[in-house]
């Protein structure tokens, strides 16, 4: 059986001002994969990721949902489209004057009337999943980073959404919560088959969890493919990152 394509990026090009981050980037993501999309600092990830999540527009090409190109949709349709995503933040981003009950809870006490002791169970629910319990009723000051990062991930599944994406999620936290972290990543892929889409510059930690990966460099992609196919390459810029070679910085793609 054919792989459906969930998320397709197609030769989108972005700038700012007078800085063009993203010079045709391509990629496709198939609906039930765990995808790593893999940069140094200032490749473009975090842009690519807003035009992914239709929080900014492509200049030119486009990035289609389900085959749907999320740049022509009207408000109500991009909310729809919005919510088949979870999204982790890079540094957790939850709001420190909410209890963990109120933040893992957030969608419902604001876009629906369920009640409070349905949320707080759904909650409960939620954090026992990614190996938290008894903490509801806590602040996020309260918490390590590892558990912090949890609670995000709770937060991001509790409404069943279809893609899950995480931006930099072992980022600030110690060893022992970053094998935590990838274990529960794994755990979840395995037990809802969801798509899950990981941006990182850590390659050792996106190896661990990734059926395929893609490396941005100078606005483009450079690569895509599965481990073996990343074995395979002869892209010098591609083997330098993954030597983690101290020679100078990577070589951009000619124009």
């Amino acid at each position: 059986m054919a792989l459906k394509p969930k998320i397709q990026v197609e030769n989108i090009h972005k700038s700012f001002e007078n800085k063009q981050v993203l010079k045709g980037a391509s990629l496709t993501v198939y609906e039930g994969e765990t995808f790593l999309i893999i940069g140094r600092s200032g490749a473009g990830k975090s842009v690519l990721l807003k035009n992914i999540l239709g929080l900014q527009h492509p200049d030119s090409g486009r990035v289609l949902i389900d085959d749907t190109d999320i740049s022509r949709l009207n408000p109500s349709e991009s909310k729809r489209i919005r919510l088949k995503f979870g999204l982790v933040y890079q540094g957790s981003a939850l709001f420190d004057f909410l209890t963990i009950e109120e933040n893992v809870g957030f969608y419902f006490y604001q876009h629906t009337k369920m009640k409070r002791a349905r949320v707080r169970e759904k909650v409960r629910d939620m954090l026992a999943l990614v190996g938290l319990k008894d903490i509801e009723d806590l602040y996020p000051y309260q918490l390590s980073g590892g558990m912090r990062k949890r609670v995000a991930i709770a937060r991001a599944i509790i409404y069943n959404p279809e893609i899950i994406v995480y931006d930099e999620p072992t980022t600030g936290v110690d060893p022992i919560s970053v094998d935590k972290i990838v274990s529960l990543i794994e755990g979840l892929h395995s037990q809802f088959n969801i798509t899950s889409l990981v941006v990182t510059h850590d390659l050792e930690v996106g190896l661990k969890i990734a059926d395929r990966l893609a490396f941005l460099l100078g606005g483009r992609m450079i690569f895509e493919g599965d481990t073996q196919d990343l074995e395979q390459t002869e892209d010098k810029r591609v083997i330098q990152f993954l030597e983690g070679s101290s020679k100078g910085p990577i070589q951009e793609m000619e124009v």
